[in-house]
Formats: structure tokens, sequence, C-alpha cells
């Protein structure tokens, strides 16, 4: 069977509409520190202060800064006592407040004398000085980074709780190099993420991996397009429905959006450029309501050149940061080259005809 688009194609903003009707948010999962990077937090745990008391930053004597006014090289100090030796993380002896290194110190049998002076503070960190008790790991709706998962091990927090969306991805035979490079995003954006592959390009081999009964959203890369052996969109329609193919997207043109069930289902083309601009336009909404993200941060930025676009078609920009300004580097079509140097993407809505030159724009980078 050969597939062919309608007439008319549907505008970014119905097929959308049409994908988010009825997905609520997943629900949220206690998961280790190491595979919670990228998911998105619900809540976040207060950590304890620390460290818990003062220890030693560095090797060294432990001394009160006080005892030590006047202290040097031509006016040795003697210590009516041997002062105490700590290494870097030691609790610091009771009444000591400095930490001086070891040739600030002469020690010859029970008598010691110090060469320098010290301040309070010096080579110590203090209770609560690398996390101030209270402190959150991660902030609820957003990704958890690394610097999360830094303060969560250092407070010794064993999980933390996310949002991690199950995907599914169906490889259609040909679209190899694509699927894994969808398949790589996913799994950097925090979802959980099986592959299958189906055993050839027909609408019966790809129906027969259509399987939603352990995932929250389905994803299927390549045989989306007119081609006599793209049948992606026809086994969607076999197994569940099609809500929309054919959209007024570019790059994304073939896309099609459809349900699995209550599974929603996003059909990406092929080609590199053509899915991941059907990635960015489709499926990190979708993710973002599965996931209860808070929006995403936008940079702002003037255009450094003008960008054109066609009426009635939504098409993406990519943009590279250039002296302060948006570079356009691809609009519609995106050659490979474009797309490894993007910093940035835009979406120019199909009613404008595009932007000027210094007009300021909101994008979404391309790597948060």
């Amino acid at each position: 069977m050969i597939q062919r688009l309608p007439p008319s194609l549907t505008p970014l903003d119905t097929a959308l509409a049409a994908l988010l009707r009825g997905v609520d948010p997943v629900a949220p999962v206690a998961l280790p520190l190491s595979e919670a990077i990228g998911c998105v937090a619900v809540g976040a745990p207060r950590l304890a202060a620390y460290p818990s008391h003062d220890v030693a930053a560095a090797d060294g004597w432990a001394l009160r800064a006080n005892d030590l006014v006047g202290a040097s090289a031509y006016a040795p100090l003697p210590l009516a006592t041997a002062p105490v030796w700590v290494d870097a993380g030691d609790a610091m002896p009771e009444g000591c407040d400095c930490v001086l290194d070891a040739d600030a110190v002469e020690v010859s049998g029970p008598l010691a004398q110090v060469l320098a002076e010290g301040v309070p503070g010096q080579g110590i960190r203090r209770a609560g000085g690398d996390i101030a008790g209270g402190t959150t790991a991660g902030a609820e709706g957003y990704p958890v980074g690394p610097a999360d998962l830094l303060l969560a091990g250092v407070a010794a927090v064993e999980g933390l709780s996310v949002r991690r969306p199950r995907l599914c991805i169906v490889n259609v035979p040909g679209a190899t190099t694509t699927a894994h490079m969808i398949a790589g995003i996913a799994r950097a954006a925090g979802l959980d993420v099986r592959t299958l592959e189906a055993a050839a390009r027909d609408e019966a081999s790809i129906a027969d991996v259509l399987d939603a009964s352990a995932c929250d959203l389905l994803l299927t890369v390549g045989g989306s397009g007119l081609g006599r052996q793209d049948a992606a969109v026809t086994a969607l329609a076999r197994r569940g429905e099609v809500l929309a193919h054919g959209l007024a997207l570019q790059p994304g043109r073939t896309a099609a959006v459809g349900r699995l069930g209550k599974v929603p289902v996003v059909a990406l083309p092929g080609s590199p450029d053509h899915a991941l601009a059907a990635w960015l336009a489709l499926m990190l909404p979708l993710i973002d309501r599965l996931s209860a993200r808070q929006p995403r941060r936008q940079i702002t930025l003037p255009l450094a050149r003008k960008i054109a676009s066609t009426v009635g078609i939504a098409e993406i920009a990519l943009l590279a940061e250039e002296h302060h300004a948006w570079m356009p580097l691809a609009v519609g079509e995106w050659p490979l080259q474009a797309i490894a140097r993007a910093d940035a993407w835009l979406i120019i809505p199909a009613s404008h005809e595009g932007f000027a030159a210094a007009t300021p724009v909101d994008a979404y980078l391309m790597q948060e």
C-alpha cells in the first residue's frame, strides 16, 4: 500500500493539541542517584548541613589563631604543648580554628615552635560551608543535573523522586542511524528508553512490533513518507488511530501523530534532520507534559541577519550564538553540519513571513 499525504497539511498547533489531549503526568518513581540525571524532579529533599562540623581543608597543624599573634621565622613562638596534626577531612580539635602548613611549625622532640601567624578559618571548611542546612537537591519540575547529584551524594542521599516517562522506539529498517540519534537524545532527556526493530518495512512487520503495553509514549523512526516501502503510518492506522499525517512543518512534513490505545504515538521521518525537527516540535512538548516539567528556558538575543519564512508552514530555524546575537544557520532545510553547529532553535509560526535583522527572538537551547 502506498500512502499519500492529504491535499492540505495539518497545522502544527492542531496536530500538537491532538497529541497532547488527555495526556497526564506519569507517576513519580524513586531512583538511585546514578539513574536520576535528566529526569524531572518531584519535590526535592532538604539536605542537612555539610560538613556537620568544622573539618580540616588541608593537611597540617591544628592551632588557635589568637595564640599565634606575632609568630614569624624571625620571632618563633614556642608552644606550651605539642600541636595536633590533622589530615584533610579530619574533624578540628576542640578550641582550634586554623590549620597551618607543615613547614610553619618546627618540632624537635617535645619542643615545638610556630614560624607564622594564622587567621581564624585558615585551612578549614566551616560547618555548613559546603551545603547550608535546608538546601534542596534539585527543584520541583526541573531536570536533575550533575550539580544536584553532587549535593545529594555528598549529603548521603540515596535516591531522588522523579518522573521518568517510558519511551518505546520502533526502528523501521533503513533508519538505524536516525533511531540511534533519537535514542541518545531521549536518554539524555531522562527517559526510560526501550528500542525495538521491525523485521521489514512492510505494514505487517511494523504493526507486529507496535506494542504500547509497557510504555507511556511510542515513537516510530522511518517509514512515514511517500515511498512504496513507507508503511509506518498505515501500520499505526491498522493497530491504533492516526490523528494527523502530513504536517505544516518544515523540516518534518511527513511526521504523523496518533494513538495506540491511550498511549500517544509520534511517527518520525527517517531522515535525521526531519526526525530531529519533529522531535523538537512534537516530542518535547509531549515529554514535558508527561514529566510535569516547568516551561523550558528561552534565551532572547537579536538576530544577526534576517530570517525569511513561508506563510502557512511552521518552519524551524537553527541558530548559533555569535557576538551576543543569534546567527541563523538553516531554515526549513537543515544540512547535517548546521545541526552539528547549532546552539539553539526557533519555531517560526505559520502566520509569519520571518523576522527582520536585529529583531530580538526567544530561542530554545539545543542542550540545556
